[in-house]
């Protein structure tokens, strides 16, 4: 019992947002044993879904931030999603949203589980 005491007691507080803040401060390890990637993108601009759909080409996950473009111009968003939706059918990815403001854009043969 003593000893579940001492690992218990040495609690210490985790300030989550700090540990989240510092993350992105972290420099960049050298990644040449990776397969793949995920990596963040935003979409505001044609060029950007082009990038979406060229990484996803590539064989890496793609966060696509679409908070933006969904504030200034749903239509063009629409438009962009729709683009990004057929290359990626084209070469059997996928695409999914995973919040109000985030898609999740995968690669060939990877799938995303859908909750219906």
């Amino acid at each position: 019992m003593g000893f579940f005491r001492k690992v218990m007691a040495k609690s210490e507080t985790v300030d989550l947002e700090e540990v989240l803040n510092n993350m992105d401060q972290i420099e960049e390890e050298s990644y040449e044993n990776a397969d793949a990637f995920v990596k963040p993108l935003d979409l505001i601009v044609d060029a950007d879904a082009t990038a979406v759909i060229n990484e996803a080409k590539a064989g890496n996950i793609v966060l696509v931030n679409i908070a933006d473009l969904k504030k200034r111009n749903a239509t063009k968003l629409r438009e962009l999603i729709a683009d990004i939706k057929a290359e990626i059918k084209k070469i059997d990815g996928d695409i999914a949203a995973i919040s109000q403001e985030r898609l999740l854009v995968t690669p060939a043969k990877v799938k995303i589980i859908k909750k219906k």
